[in-house]
């Protein structure tokens, strides 16, 4: 017979168990609960061998000076592989820190990246900037392309194929199994790597069992969880990939403040019961604006009426709290500027995943080549925070009645 008073193994153990013991000593301690913040940049050593020899440690690299990381980004970085089902993780500055460190880690002048039309705006700027004054040329498809049209896609230069599922602002899905097959098919085993933005789903979908080489998080969102920090992290699931995303972060002078790091490991403490929360709330104010007459359609990924809702059921566990709504045509974008403007319990900003409620016009927001870019109407986007959604569903019905002017 089992003993059932053994505790389970880490990997049969709930989500929030987890993240309420990743990355600190134990229960059975003498100490503080929570990690300590370690702060410096000059790093010392007992004497020169022991120095010379230090490289074994750390996943082979040694903490020879602050920009290397230091205990506090450690813990950090365990907790991150360990919500990502990865090896190890690399903390960054801020989100788009996270998504130009593995770019510049792959591509190389003459190379050639794949990026979904609906990506992140930033990710976007950078390719048609940076990258291509480097000479890499960026091609943005239709992000709900399968296996076959993902094959036609890919060149013979080609190194990167990026993914976002669902995109930022437009909610389309992907679907990365069939895009990460044709991406391995094509070329010699590592030629090409599969990137993902996985903030949206945060713990919902598992890249690594997707078929995605390398995922990167913004997690100034849930992780943080209180609008109060700006951090990154990019996590693989491969030595070669460890090595290639953290030489490159090295040679960027890539670093992240220690403060933010333990605020982000203060902050994944409570994100499974936030997560919960947010996505149960998100999607009853999703279901009530799919009702009203003003509403063309709610792009949100887990109401059966969005057009990847499959891909959505079948891929991911849960949802978050960030969705869009699409306004009937007859409105205008300054209609939808005014109804925002008119909520008390919505802020009027970017950025999403903590505990307030946000709304943001999307509209004339968005670049768009691989299609025409028209959804109908005017666009908003919605992040649902922890109010009671009564009180938010309220703020938003008075809102509707300024859409008319």
């Amino acid at each position: 017979m089992p003993d059932d008073s053994m505790p389970k193994t880490r990997t049969a153990q709930g989500f929030a168990t987890r993240m309420s013991h990743a990355g600190r000593a134990g229960t059975h301690v003498h100490g503080f609960v929570n990690p300590a913040v370690h702060r410096g940049s000059t790093v010392l050593h007992p004497n020169c061998e022991a120095r010379r020899d230090g490289a074994k440690h750390r996943f082979e690299q040694f903490m020879t000076y602050g920009t290397q990381g230091g205990p506090t980004h450690y813990a950090l970085e365990d907790v991150v592989a360990e919500i990502e089902g990865g090896t190890r993780c690399l903390i960054v500055g801020t989100g788009l820190a996270a998504v130009a460190v593995p770019l510049m880690a792959y591509l190389k002048s003459g190379d050639h990246c794949l990026m979904p039309d609906s990506v992140y705006g930033p990710a976007r700027n950078l390719c048609e900037t940076l990258l291509k004054g480097w000479g890499v040329e960026t091609t943005f498809y239709d992000p709900t392309v399968g296996e076959a049209g993902m094959r036609a896609l890919i060149r013979p230069n080609t190194r990167v194929v990026y993914t976002e599922s669902p995109g930022s602002h437009t909610f389309e899905m992907q679907d990365v199994p069939a895009i990460a097959r044709a991406a391995h098919a094509a070329g010699a085993p590592g030629d090409i790597k599969v990137l993902m933005d996985n903030t949206w789903g945060i713990h919902h979908f598992q890249p690594f069992a997707h078929g995605v080489d390398v995922s990167i998080q913004a997690l100034t969102k849930y992780v943080g969880g209180h609008s109060d920090v700006l951090l990154g992290s990019v996590t693989v699931n491969s030595d070669a990939d460890w090595q290639a995303v953290r030489a490159t972060a090295s040679l960027l002078g890539q670093f992240a403040s220690p403060d933010d790091a333990w605020l982000a490991l203060r902050g994944v403490r409570t994100m499974a019961v936030r997560l919960k929360r947010q996505e149960q709330s998100g999607l009853e104010v999703a279901r009530w604006f799919a009702t009203r007459p003003e509403v063309l359609r709610v792009m949100h990924p887990a109401l059966p009426s969005h057009p990847q809702h499959d891909l959505w059921r079948r891929d991911f566990t849960g949802a978050c709290s960030l969705f869009g709504v699409v306004f009937q045509p007859r409105y205008r974008i300054e209609d939808v500027m005014r109804f925002i403007d008119s909520l008390s319990l919505f802020g009027i900003g970017a950025s999403w995943g903590g505990f307030e409620s946000l709304a943001l016009p999307t509209t004339g927001f968005i670049t768009r080549t691989a299609g025409t870019g028209d959804f109908g109407g005017p666009m908003a986007r919605i992040h649902i925070g922890l109010e009671e959604p009564a009180d938010l569903i309220a703020d938003l019905e008075q809102g509707l009645r300024r859409l008319e002017g």
